[in-house]
């Protein structure tokens, strides 16, 4: 990632690199209880990154009352404080046993920025010693649920920059459906996204305005995107840990002709964890409920 630098010609002098985590949770309209442990998801016990990329579906249940709510305040300061609580734990432990007063370190988390739509939530947040050279935030909304418009399906993306290189992520959820032809409504919801979202920009500064524009993009959410296969070849496959064959079935792997494929190069970022649990009912498997995972679209 590119640092503060005002020429080309000596490149390596100014860069500077830096982790970022991102997942994505589709937590089924179900409020976040108070004892909930992030840690797992955060995975901060084994690699605390630099920059965590949260993005959230269904924080609410999409019903006709919360879509024309777009945001619940509350619920978001609930994640928030489970977010924070997370990443700030190891810092409290350590400061606790060696720095007792010491009320801020290199460990110290703080959310840089958030936004709900409907069911659409994302947060991101820093290490506090980054926070100077993270500027220029902003967020655009696009909703294209019903009517085309609404927020119960569309997405929030967030822009920054970072030294002088800019980043854009899209935390999405596209529209559902798992009969034949059911995925060109999730191609159409992505292509409004691209086409839609737009960022503020002044003459001064020249940020960039639309998603592609950014150095940095990252896509993320539940695209929705299913496996062409009949339901139990797909479990067999799954039980038999088939990954290569089902990405081949893969829709996204079939999206290659949208624009967001003609403008950039694109890296569809592989499942991490694949995970299932018994629900009790026979042998039926069922995905587990906030599998940790990342599976989305990157921009080289």
């Amino acid at each position: 990632m590119l640092a503060d630098s005002d020429t080309t010609s000596d490149l390596s002098a100014d860069i500077q690199n830096f982790s970022l985590f991102i997942s994505s949770w589709n937590v089924g309209g179900i409020a976040p209880p108070n004892d909930l442990n992030m840690e797992g998801l955060l995975d901060t016990r084994n690699n605390l990154a630099d920059i965590y990329v949260l993005g959230f579906q269904e924080i609410v249940p999409l019903n006709a009352g919360s879509v024309i709510v777009p945001e619940n305040t509350i619920l978001c300061m609930q994640w928030n404080s489970l977010i924070r609580t997370a990443l700030n734990k190891i810092e409290e432990e350590e400061n606790q046993k060696v720095y007792p007063l010491n009320k801020e370190s290199s460990s110290h988390f703080e959310c840089i920025i958030s936004k709900q739509m409907v069911g659409v939530f994302i947060t991101i947040w820093a290490r506090s010693p980054l926070l100077p050279y993270i500027r220029h935030t902003s967020v655009s909304s696009v909703g294209c649920g019903i009517f085309g418009y609404l927020g119960n399906k569309g997405s929030v993306s967030v822009r920054f920059c970072l030294h002088e290189t800019s980043f854009c992520f899209v935390c999405s959820h596209l529209a559902s459906g798992g009969k034949e032809g059911d995925e060109r409504q999730r191609n159409a919801d992505a292509s409004q996204i691209l086409s839609r979202t737009r960022f503020p920009c002044d003459s001064f500064q020249h940020l960039p305005r639309k998603i592609l524009q950014h150095d940095r993009v990252i896509w993320l959410g539940d695209l929705n995107y299913r496996i062409y296969l009949p339901e139990a070849i797909t479990r067999s496959l799954v039980n038999d840990r088939q990954w290569s064959i089902l990405l081949q079935k893969d829709q996204v792997g079939k999206r290659k002709k949208l624009s967001l494929h003609q403008h950039t190069n694109i890296i569809q970022i592989p499942m991490i964890i694949m995970a299932a649990v018994r629900t009790g009912k026979g042998e039926r498997v069922e995905p587990q409920l906030g599998v940790t995972g990342l599976y989305g679209l990157a921009r080289d």
